[in-house]
């Protein structure tokens, strides 16, 4: 009989692919589990579900324990595994700009995703590139609703995670102009997380062992051939798009081969964080990531 396993999104892109491609690629059923995937519903945190027992494994972010760290609660639950280990936002120009330099953005509003690591990273890259965040022209349409919003003719530039904007420039919408993930270069963005008690278990394990395959077969696959298998999971997305999309990523090097987070990736996350002013002093990493099961 099989091992139910239920795996929470805080949000639903190709970026994570990754988590993705453990069941779209049938690497989890081949292990035994009944995987059921959502994305946290309006009001609940994907670590919520965690705790509640709702859910086993969630996407989320290291930086969430080190939020936890700064208010002076020790992390409910642990980040065993990276999934992203670069930015996966990119900036969309509504006209074509092969000349794009971060200083336009002082003249031009440019939409961003306000969300806490999200904006954090922003204003990193803005920071990398010699761009004075405050006088960026930024714009926010509300959770969610940037896209949105420019499609109905907001903004000079939006700022938007994969496939957002390559679906807006195959729309004619608009066209991606810069990367964050070249601008920030390598960091803790983005992480599996579980509790500790479900970490010791021999579920976790088999998670793993089918993470670490999907993950390598994502990197090893034609982008082409890794969208066919997710594309069900995209309603509204041409496939074409996730093709494109997933070759960036892929190019970017955004999925490393290595799962664990690593101690250079947490340092450069605390220093955007400690940049951004959403933590006030570095700490010790070890309250907020665990080894991944199984070694």
């Amino acid at each position: 009989m099989a091992e139910p396993i239920t795996i929470e999104f805080t949000r639903f892109s190709a970026f994570y692919s990754p988590l993705i491609a453990t069941f779209a690629g049938g690497f989890l059923q081949d292990e035994g589990f009944d995987v059921k995937h959502r994305v946290s519903p309006a009001g609940k945190t994907a670590i919520d579900s965690l705790l509640d027992g709702s859910a086993h494994v969630v996407q989320s972010a290291p930086s969430q324990g080190l939020q936890s760290l700064e208010r002076g609660e020790k992390p409910k639950a642990l980040h065993f595994a990276q999934i992203n280990e670069k930015d996966g936002f990119f900036i969309a120009a509504r006209k074509p700009d092969n000349n794009f330099t971060w200083d336009k953005l002082k003249t031009g509003e440019i939409l961003v995703d306000h969300g806490a690591q999200p904006l954090a990273m922003f204003k990193y890259a803005c920071h990398r590139k010699g761009l004075d965040f405050k006088s960026a022209k930024v714009g926010d349409a509300g959770m969610g609703k940037n896209d949105a919003a420019f499609r109905a003719g907001r903004g000079d530039y939006v700022h938007l995670q994969g496939p957002g904007p390559q679906q807006l420039e195959h729309d004619g919408v608009a066209h991606v102009v810069a990367s964050l993930a070249d601008a920030i270069g390598p960091c803790a963005f983005s992480s599996l997380a579980a509790t500790p008690a479900w970490l010791k278990t021999d579920a976790a394990h088999k998670f793993t062992r089918a993470y670490r395959k999907a993950r390598a077969w994502l990197l090893a696959t034609p982008a082409a051939e890794v969208a066919k298998k997710e594309l069900q999971f995209f309603p509204g997305i041409d496939e074409g798009v996730l093709r494109d999309t997933i070759a960036v990523y892929q190019k970017l090097g955004n999925w490393t081969p290595h799962v664990e987070i690593t101690d250079a990736a947490m340092a450069a996350t605390q220093d955007i964080f400690l940049h951004a002013g959403l933590i006030t002093k570095k700490y010790d990493f070890k309250d907020v990531v665990a080894p991944p099961p199984g070694g």
